[in-house]
């Protein structure tokens, strides 16, 4: 009969922790204390024994819901708490703080912010389910992925600022604290399933590489409108997974000058940009609401062209 582990104080809360995430059902794995980093060795250090002895196992591998396993693991150090989300089963999303803290993006909407509205313009209300407030003071969602469903992480792809960890992605626990601060239940309700339309537009969808879109400006449209209209749209036609919103909103911020001193109609920047966003992929309501936020600036924001 082997002999009982003994815990230090800092590590009992941790340890609970880790258990109650178990208790759950989900896969956990230890973090650096103090830090987001997985503790496991990587493939470079694998001793091939143990676990490892048929190859290096990692972290999403070893994670585990076994609480001897979980008790041995946290009574070497005061580990912070790694949820695995695929084995989880569970997909969370990740509302980021805007990072830049100069004194222009100090009302920068943050990742809650931008969420709600995009639930908004989807005609669905924010999903209630179990929420931890992350360290920096952003927030995590946590949902039940479908069943039959593998889907991995994504950044940005939903909005800016709001991330997604599923397959080959973990989570920072609560009961976890690094420097920033501490990883807290906003919300301990039970674990809601994915809403249908967050895993329609979390679904890759096989892309079709189209040539730029052709543009026709109307008798009388400044050609430099017209070049840089070509130009704009086949940015946004080439942007790849995690950067098409933010390409279609810089790209369209460039336009609006043009239809603000009438070289170019209004509907004809938004069709343009509208075929070549949703030809990478980006749900139509989503490239209207983009675009309408980013012309509208422009429009409004516009220097007389003799200034410009």
């Amino acid at each position: 009969m082997s002999a009982p582990l003994t815990v230090d104080l800092p590590q009992v809360a941790l340890l609970a922790a880790a258990l109650a995430a178990a208790d759950r059902g989900w896969h956990v794995h230890p973090l650096r204390p103090g830090d987001k980093r997985p503790a496991l060795h990587g493939e470079a250090q694998c001793p091939r024994t143990g676990e490892c002895a048929g190859g290096h196992r990692k972290w999403e591998q070893r994670a585990t819901t076994d609480p001897e396993r979980i008790e041995r693991a946290w009574a070497h150090a005061p580990y912070n708490v790694g949820v695995a989300t695929g084995p989880s089963g569970l997909v969370v999303v990740d509302f980021d703080m805007p990072k830049n803290k100069d004194k222009g993006m100090r009302d920068a909407p943050d990742g809650a912010t931008v969420f709600a509205a995009l639930c908004e313009r989807a005609g669905r209300p924010v999903p209630g389910t179990y929420r931890v407030r992350t360290a920096s003071g952003g927030t995590h969602l946590y949902f039940a992925a479908p069943d039959g469903v593998r889907l991995g992480n994504t950044a940005g792809t939903l909005a800016p600022l709001v991330d997604t960890r599923a397959w080959g992605g973990y989570v920072v626990g609560a009961g976890s604290t690094t420097a920033a601060g501490a990883y807290e239940v906003l919300d301990d309700a039970p674990v809601a399933p994915l809403p249908g339309w967050l895993l329609d537009a979390l679904t890759p969808r096989q892309q079709t590489v189209r040539p730029p879109v052709p543009v026709v400006v109307p008798r009388g449209g400044a050609r430099r409108a017209q070049v840089a209209l070509e130009r704009e749209t086949a940015v946004v036609a080439a942007a790849q997974e995690g950067g098409r919103e933010a390409a279609l909103f810089t790209s369209a911020r460039k336009l609006g000058r043009f239809v603000a001193w009438g070289d170019i109609p209004r509907h004809v920047v938004e069709e343009a940009f509208q075929t070549a966003a949703e030809s990478t992929g980006l749900p139509p309501h989503q490239c209207r609401s983009t675009l309408r936020s980013a012309l509208d600036w422009s429009i409004r924001t516009a220097r007389p062209r003799e200034t410009a």
